[in-house]
């Protein structure tokens, strides 16, 4: 990326002013890379493979993006990830899909999101078959 598009995602201020603000700060392409992948850590090692390997492949993928509102669009989505990552590696932080989400989704996104929730509710059964019910596990 050109150095003109790291300074259009660099922070206004050194210190924001409110929360909103401080929320809505972007990085720098590599310290949000590196930031995403110390973050990783902090999560189970499938977790963490998973979201490494995500990670890097979508960045090899823009890596050659020159449009300024698509960089900008792709690291204010990662900044927003890495502002839901839990903090505490112990925390389990369940979140809803926003509705306003599902509206925007084309079929092809629904039915992918359709298979991960059955593909995830096979690995809580999973999880749960030795009779003792896994910790925080949505009911």
């Amino acid at each position: 990326m050109h150095s003109s598009y790291v300074r259009l995602a660099e922070s206004i201020s050194a210190k924001p002013l409110n929360l909103r603000q401080a929320s809505a700060t972007i990085y720098p392409p590599i310290p949000l890379y590196r930031r995403l992948l110390r973050a990783h850590r902090r999560l189970p090692i499938e977790m963490r493979s998973l979201g490494d390997g995500y990670v890097k492949a979508e960045y090899r993928r823009h890596q050659k993006v020159t449009n300024p509102v698509h960089v900008m669009g792709f690291l204010t989505q990662w900044k927003m990830y890495l502002d839901e990552l839990p903090q505490d590696p112990n925390a389990r932080n369940f979140k809803r899909l926003d509705p306003t989400a599902f509206e925007k989704m084309s079929p092809e996104q629904l039915g992918q999101l359709y298979e991960l929730m059955h593909a995830t509710k096979n690995v809580w059964k999973q999880v749960g078959d030795d009779g003792s019910e896994p910790e925080g596990s949505p009911s």
